[in-house]
């Protein structure tokens, strides 16, 4: 197969990078087939593809499989009766199987207060790679965020270093509303995994309609505000432990309440 290497190599990289995306692999072919067993096409959380599975209508159906796993993360196997199910004149069959990919999620939480040095650790533990976003100097340091990468700028103005993809987890935690309200504003309306964006819902309630002053609101299905779960507690270390929590209930598909306000903004989950 000679698309094989470079579709695993960069299967390879994405895993490195903490990227994602999904993978179809052609386990059986029967009949006229456009391709073989043993070929592959991967689908990059930028909407990238590398090798193929045949092309054409067979192609356009794999990508869709794999948009849906990139999204929910379930591995399954498909069959196809290229005749029957795609119309084409070869009339062989396929099978395929669609798995995900995915490397160590990256969590960017912006700025290094109080609550996100309790955080940084905890998400470490719990698997993330943590990057902290903050202009102030003293705070955004080695010494307080030893295990994360440290980016000494205002969180916006740090939006190309970052490159934010699909995979990514967002975490809005500065020092002043009017920021948390730019990040909310820029990073709400481009890819991501999720953002959380920490403060009253009364806070909330006020960023979002500021926001939506002349233009529409971002996309809020993956917005979490307020975040966290409902376990109580107000010290910066117990905020920390909702927020992970939350994170890890949500990479794991687990059914749990969340503090976030529903579409209309006006009542909790």
């Amino acid at each position: 197969m000679s698309d094989f290497l470079p579709v695993m190599e960069r299967a390879a990289a994405l895993v490195r990078a903490g990227h994602s995306g999904a993978m179809a692999t052609v386990i059986g072919a029967s009949g006229s087939t456009p391709q073989v067993a043993g070929a592959r096409l991967l689908l990059t959380d930028k909407d990238e593809t590398v090798g193929t599975v045949g092309g054409g209508a067979v192609e356009a159906r794999v990508l869709d499989e794999l948009q849906a796993c990139r999204s929910r993360g379930t591995a399954r196997t498909l069959h196809l009766d290229l005749g029957k199910d795609l119309g084409m004149c070869c009339g062989g069959r396929m099978a395929f199987f669609i798995e995900r990919v995915e490397g160590k999620p990256r969590l960017v939480i912006f700025g290094a207060g109080h609550v996100a040095e309790k955080v940084a650790p905890m998400a470490h533990l719990a698997g993330f790679r943590v990057c902290v976003v903050d202009d102030r100097e003293l705070l955004c340091s080695v010494e307080r965020f030893p295990d994360a990468k440290r980016i000494v700028a205002e969180p916006v103005e740090a939006a190309d270093e970052l490159d934010v993809s699909r995979s990514d987890w967002l975490l809005i935690s500065t020092h002043d509303h009017h920021i948390d309200e730019r990040c909310l504003n820029h990073y709400g309306r481009g890819p991501h995994r999720y953002i959380g964006l920490i403060g009253s819902k009364r806070k909330v309630l006020q960023i979002l309609k500021r926001i939506a002053v002349g233009e529409a609101l971002p996309d809020l299905s993956r917005v979490y505000a307020p975040v966290g779960l409902p376990i109580g507690g107000a010290s910066p270390g117990e905020i920390a432990a909702s927020v992970v929590a939350e994170l890890v209930a949500l990479r794991n598909d687990a059914a749990v309440p969340h503090l976030r306000l529903t579409g209309d903004a006006s009542t909790p989950e």
